[in-house]
Parts: C-alpha cells; structure tokens; sequence
C-alpha cells in the first residue's frame, strides 16, 4: 500500500506517481501489469482523474507502456538504465558477491587465451604502431581483412573489408546504425520478446518500437507485413531469448519482404559460434541478394566480453551515406587491441580458440543438461537450448518462483530471468553455465535442485 496523504500541500497525483515509480524503479519486473485505474481509485478511494494524471507522467517518461484493451504494464524500454539510476540514488553499495551465479553470458577466467593474446600483443606493439595519430575510423584495415574472411568462411556472409565497421560492443554498433537510418525511418520492428538493449538504443533515438510476436520458428511474417517498420532487428540464428531458429523458407520471405518495402534488416548474429547440436544455418546477409542486410557480430560470447570489440557489416548502398558522417572518421577501440586481434586472427589462434572454447562449452552444456534431469526430473521442462551459455528452464509442476529467489539470495545464489532483459510474455529460468567448471557447476547444481524442490507446491 502506498502513504497517500491528502492533507498534503504535495497533489495527491504526485505522490501516488512517485510511489509507484519508485516500485518499478526497485520492485516491479518488465512485463507485469499495473493495477487499472478504477482499481487504483477505488483502492485510495481518491478520483480517477488523479490516478490519470500519474500513469500519464509515468508513460511519458517511458516507465509504463499502455496496450489497446488490456492496461498499463511496466516497459522494458529503458527499464534498466531506470532501475539502476533509481537505486543508485538511493542505495549506494558495493556489488554483492555471490558463490553461486549463474550468469547466462559469461565465460569462465582461464578460458581466456592469455599466453597466447600476451604475446600476440606484444608483437603488436612491437610493429611500429602510430601512437601519434588517429587511426582509421573503421576500424584498421588489417583487421577488417580478417574478420571478413572469417565471416565469408565460416558463415556465408557475402562481404569485403570495406564493409567492415569495428564497433565497441553491441549498442555503439546498434547507436550507429540508429543515427545513420534515422532519417529514412522512425520505425523499429523489434522481436517480442525481443533484447532490451536493441529496443533502448533505437527509442533513445526517437523511434517508435513496434513489437512483432515471435512463434515457433521465429518473427510471424503476416504480423511483420501488417506493421508499419520497414526496419526490422532480429536474431535469426538463435532468437534472444526463446532459442528458436528461423528456418529457410521464412528467411526467405522475410528477406522478399523487406525488399518489397524497400528497408532494411538488422541481423544479430549474436553467438553462432557456440551452437552445439547443429550447425547454424546461413546468415541471412549471406541470403541476401538486394543489399538489404545490416550483420552484426562480436567477440565477446566467443572470446572475452571485456575486451568491448562487435563489428557490423554495412550494405554496399549504406557505406556512401555511413563515410559522411561523423562517427566514420574516429576509431571505437584501442589501436593496440585492435592490432592485436589481427595478429591472433591472422596467425590462426581465434579458429583453434574456437574449436577448443566450443568443445569446453558443449561438455559444459551436456553436464548441465544431464545434472538438470537427474536432479530435477519431471518437475522441470526445457524452454531452450543447443547454443550459446545458457540453457531456460521452467518448472512443470506448481511451484513458487518468489520462493525460489528468496532461498537462493540466503544461499548466495543469482539467478536470472528471461522478462528482466527481453520484456514480453515469455519468462523462463536462465541456467547459465559459462562461468563455471565442471566441478563447480555440479556443486552448484546441488544446492540449486535443494532451493527448487523446495519450491515446489
């Protein structure tokens, strides 16, 4: 209940607007349902006029999100950046540690090739590099040149250095393509669920977001034609967060479409390199025969999300309009780790990476997948898996989630969530396993299945 004072000089709509921005800035999740206004006024037994105004002031700030027939809901547009501002203000302390953290994008420390990047880098910095000026604002050339023949190989993308663009991680590559289309289009398609991230960036840019339903083989094409977007993000390969691939009729069709409307496609290709059961269809890039692909890739599933190096790859007719702008002329990540990544790319340590970072994560998600069903047996389900470092689980019986998250924050346990990073409707436990050996992934594991037996009503 919210301390509504009406004898307050402060209106009564203020205050019941900051009551509930402060819930949803440390309480409420994105994706639950606000109670509906005549609730709200009869609850405080104050007008609904009143409870008008604050969920007007909360909408125009981006915090709520109306739908036609069904109410406000807590938006997933800038959720997280609110949060954290919101308990920063008012809580400030030092990130817990945790024994036990599932993180479903992380790689474990000694993964990290360090011997090897150590010496790559030293013969960069051996190799008269020009501290002196800016570099290329692409990116360098050298590295360019291998991440294209990277692409080309190993998942047919149809490119050359030139199109190459080295960002410095996925929302300043995701900042460019904004700033570049921003005027051509106001509109975004974006997945339902869908990243958050994505939406963030495109809505700080004044797009309107138009959230297209995913289904069992991704975007629904009839939804996508029915929208208003003639530009579309989507992760084709394994969708964030459900799992599921387009398969190759519907890239098809999508990609007829999006040349019928004259747009452009934004293909996430986000961690293809860790699929473990099959090998990732084509890009769509590499399906594409208009130049009607943006591809965007990084090294940070792969091989470290510290180092903050994403690439994209911009279409033929994009480039001409990408050179004269501003953000073509200045360098997004360090000379020395740029020059570095070439040399480890050119010498052929990022395919042997690959293959042995591929191998660790797939015996990982194996063990993972076999402790969950010994563990858990028939209380669980599977919602995805095969790639990447995480594997969504959902229980399959009555069960208590709120229960499950207080037993794990007393046993030093994080768990992670599908709505708190995609919105929408679909909620799946998040069990990442890429910070973890296998040692420690069973031991972590058997605290888990206690919390959730627990759980269980």
């Amino acid at each position: 209940m919210y301390q509504l004072d009406k004898n307050s000089q402060e209106p009564l709509h203020i205050q019941l607007y900051k009551a509930l921005k402060e819930d949803i800035s440390t309480r409420l999740k994105v994706g639950e349902k606000l109670p509906s206004i005549r609730k709200l006024a009869s609850l405080y037994n104050i007008s609904k006029t009143t409870v008008e105004s604050a969920y007007s002031q909360l909408y125009a700030e981006g915090l709520i999100e109306s739908r036609p027939k069904s109410g406000y809901y807590v938006a997933d547009l800038l959720y997280s950046d609110t949060r954290k501002a919101s308990t920063s203000l008012h809580h400030t302390q030092e990130k817990k540690e945790y024994k036990y953290d599932f993180f479903p994008a992380q790689l474990k420390a000694e993964d990290f090739p360090l011997k090897t990047w150590k010496r790559c880098s030293n013969k960069a910095l051996n190799s008269a590099l020009d501290f002196g000026s800016y570099g290329d604002g692409q990116g360098e050339y050298g590295l360019r040149e291998e991440i294209s023949a990277y692409l080309r190989s190993l998942r047919g993308v149809k490119c050359s250095s030139t199109q190459v663009v080295i960002c410095s991680g996925f929302s300043d590559s995701m900042g460019i393509i904004a700033k570049l289309l921003k005027d051509k289009f106001s509109t975004l398609g974006m997945e339902a669920p869908g990243y958050h991230v994505a939406r963030s960036v495109f809505y700080e840019y004044g797009y309107k977001i138009e959230s297209i339903q995913v289904d069992g083989d991704g975007v629904k094409i009839e939804e996508f034609k029915k929208s208003k977007a003639q530009l579309i993000y989507t992760t084709p390969a394994h969708h964030y967060p459900t799992g599921v691939t387009i398969p190759l009729p519907k890239r098809l069709k999508i990609l007829h479409h999006i040349e019928s409307i004259k747009g452009f496609i934004i293909e996430d290709d986000y961690d293809s390199e860790l699929a473990y059961d099959n090998r990732p269809l084509p890009s769509l890039q590499g399906l594409d025969t208009h130049d009607r692909v943006i591809y965007l890739g990084t090294f940070a599933k792969s091989l470290s999300p510290a180092l903050r190096v994403s690439y994209m790859i911009l279409p033929l007719q994009l480039l001409k309009l990408y050179k004269q702008r501003y953000d073509a002329y200045f360098p997004r990540v360090s000379l020395s780790t740029q020059k570095t990544l070439e040399i480890f790319m050119a010498e052929g340590h990022w395919e042997r990476h690959l293959r042995k970072i591929r191998t660790i994560n797939k015996k990982k998600h194996t063990l993972l997948k076999k402790l969950l069903n010994e563990k858990l047996g028939s209380t669980f389900k599977i919602e995805a898996q095969g790639a990447g470092l995480a594997i969504l689980i959902n229980p399959s019986v009555a069960f208590d989630m709120e229960k499950l998250k207080t037993l794990a924050e007393q046993r030093s346990m994080k768990l992670y969530f599908a709505k708190e990073r995609s919105g929408g409707e679909f909620e799946a436990l998040r069990m990442g396993f890429g910070g973890f050996n296998e040692k420690e992934l069973k031991e972590a594991i058997d605290v888990f299945s206690t919390l959730w037996h627990s759980a269980i009503l």
